[in-house]
């Protein structure tokens, strides 16, 4: 019963049985092997778009180093105050960048707003040589909030970011979930919309370890092999990262993860809405839920096994996940609703 985070769960059965299959023979190394080769064109088919793919093992070096990318060290990324670059990867961003700023920007749950990023960028200096200078954009799909932008939001951004000549990237840990909730194409809230690299997350939906940077503007990947083997994720045995990535995309695996987790999270939210004292702190779009409750309900429903993170004194977080039990699930909202 734990709901602490989709990090917590284990892999994908398909996954598994994927990465197993690939432990098979002597095959090329450091990704000159037939599962790397053949993400190129799955990917490309996913996206409707020719894209270049390159496997890492965890999302922090994918965020990290396709920012270093399009970030020169004198250089500012902006993103939201609230966004894992900025709070969760423990300075990795501004490492690999060589020593570039991350300039936060504010916004309701979770989301940068065209508006406010247009007036920031504005006065950001660019040109001027006591600043830092602007060189991309860091979004979050689906928001650390739990909340998603659609495809009008994200081209509203593009188009501030276009207009002062950077780069846009997206931290698309919880993507699958995004696409899932908005019932889109993945064009559609990618490339389509304007985003130039797309940290295309799996672990958290059913694979081992594994995440993909997936360039849609493709003159800017010419320089990511160099950052990825200096980080020390050139994997040697690189097919096993990418026979996961490749079963994560085949047959919509990861849609159907994603699915799974957003109807938990469904269920979840529309039991606790009637919890006398509970005020959610976003509208649940994804597989996250924020919600404040009672303090002697929190302590009474840990006190019976359940596990989530508090996030703050009155709050708590809640995340379902590919396997989550429709009767864990059930089991939560009752306890909760036993001792409000």
């Amino acid at each position: 019963m734990n709901f602490c985070s989709d990090n917590a769960t284990g892999v994908s059965p398909e996954i598994m049985a994927a990465t197993a299959a690939a432990n098979c023979g002597a095959v090329m190394s450091y990704g000159d092997d037939e599962y790397t080769q053949r993400l190129q064109v799955k990917f490309s088919d996913l996206f409707e778009t020719s894209v270049t793919v390159f496997p890492v093992a965890t999302g922090s070096a994918a965020n990290a180093l396709a920012l270093a990318v399009v970030t020169p060290p004198y250089g500012a990324v902006y993103c939201h105050a609230e966004s894992h670059i900025n709070l969760d990867e423990c300075g990795a961003p501004e490492f690999f960048t060589g020593g570039a700023k991350l300039v936060t920007v504010t916004g309701n749950h979770g989301k940068i707003e065209a508006e406010t990023l247009g007036k920031i960028l504005d006065r950001a200096g660019a040109g001027v040589v006591h600043h830092v200078q602007p060189a991309a954009v860091s979004i979050t799909q689906a928001t650390e909030a739990g909340t998603v932008y659609n495809p009008a939001e994200i081209s509203h951004i593009s188009e501030v970011v276009r207009s002062h000549n950077l780069h846009l990237h997206m931290d698309g840990a919880r993507f699958a979930n995004a696409v899932a909730s908005l019932g889109c194409s993945p064009a559609d809230i990618t490339w389509r919309a304007g985003v130039d690299i797309l940290s295309f997350g799996a672990t958290k939906n059913g694979a081992m370890a594994a995440e993909a940077v997936v360039f849609f503007n493709q003159e800017l990947a010419k320089t990511f092999p160099f950052y990825r083997k200096r980080s020390g994720h050139l994997f040697s045995k690189m097919r096993f990262l990418s026979a996961q990535l490749e079963a994560y995309i085949t047959d919509d695996l990861w849609l159907k993860n994603a699915v799974h987790a957003n109807n938990m999270a469904a269920r979840l939210a529309a039991g606790l809405a009637g919890v006398e004292g509970a005020k959610f702190c976003h509208q649940v779009e994804a597989n996250e839920i924020f919600i404040q409750l009672p303090e002697s309900v929190i302590t009474a429903v840990l006190a019976e096994g359940f596990l989530f993170y508090r996030w703050d004194e009155c709050t708590v977080r809640l995340v379902t996940a590919f396997n989550t039990l429709e009767a864990d699930v059930i089991a939560f909202v009752e306890a909760v609703k036993r001792h409000q």
